[in-house]
């Protein structure tokens, strides 16, 4: 298959593009700096492109099976980078007529998993007050996907690690893995790529968790 990959240098894109590269599909990664994509391979493109400009993406994107996406803010101060720039992207793909698109969101976006304890829901309530800028700005991309004629998909993923892909997690579409703590961001991109033929989580949030 062909992809599309936003966000390529960060945790989750890099792991995006070295995986799919790793299972023969062809890449096309659109960086603002190629320097920091630490990923090569002979089916890998990387697009130097202003994000903000949805001309600008539109050759990035023409003819892909499908686009993948890893932006959005890094720290409370990014916040609103994640809504602007998806908007960009859907704009882009509107243009060229491709559908599939899955993004990054995060597991507060979605609803609380049912049957979680005290604990679960009292840490849940601190975090997203601690970062609640970055979860309003994700709210906002979800509203910006599900107002577009898009196939979306928003994987919520909760805390983050850095650990090597292991492929075996929890999915729940619509919903969220009870007692879902972490997870490694390469199993976040693992699932990405497990979803992008999967109809079932077209223009649906799906947590993911260990």
């Amino acid at each position: 298959m062909k992809f599309t990959v936003f966000g390529a240098t960060g945790g989750i894109g890099r792991e995006v593009v070295r995986q799919a590269l790793d299972a023969g599909h062809e890449v096309t990664a659109v960086v603002r700096d190629p320097a920091r994509l630490t990923v090569a391979g002979g089916r890998l493109e990387v697009v130097r492109a202003d994000l903000t400009d949805p001309a600008a993406l539109r050759p990035a994107v023409t003819g892909r099976d499908a686009v993948l996406s890893g932006l959005g803010a890094r720290s409370r101060k990014d916040a609103g980078v994640a809504a602007r720039l998806t908007r960009t992207v859907l704009s882009a793909l509107e243009a060229e007529g491709v559908r599939r698109l899955l993004v990054v969101s995060a597991g507060p976006v979605g609803p609380e998993p049912e049957g979680d304890g005290v604990l679960d829901r009292t840490v849940r309530g601190i975090v997203s007050a601690a970062l609640k800028d970055v979860y309003a700005d994700l709210r906002e991309m979800e509203a910006e996907l599900a107002r577009s004629a898009a196939d979306w998909t928003a994987v919520r993923p909760p805390r983050l690690q850095d650990k090597p892909v292991t492929g075996s997690y929890r999915t729940v579409v619509g919903g969220f893995p009870r007692r879902g703590r972490f997870i490694g961001r390469a199993d976040v991109a693992h699932s990405m790529l497990a979803m992008v033929a999967d109809e079932g989580t077209v223009k649906q949030g799906v947590g993911v968790a260990y």
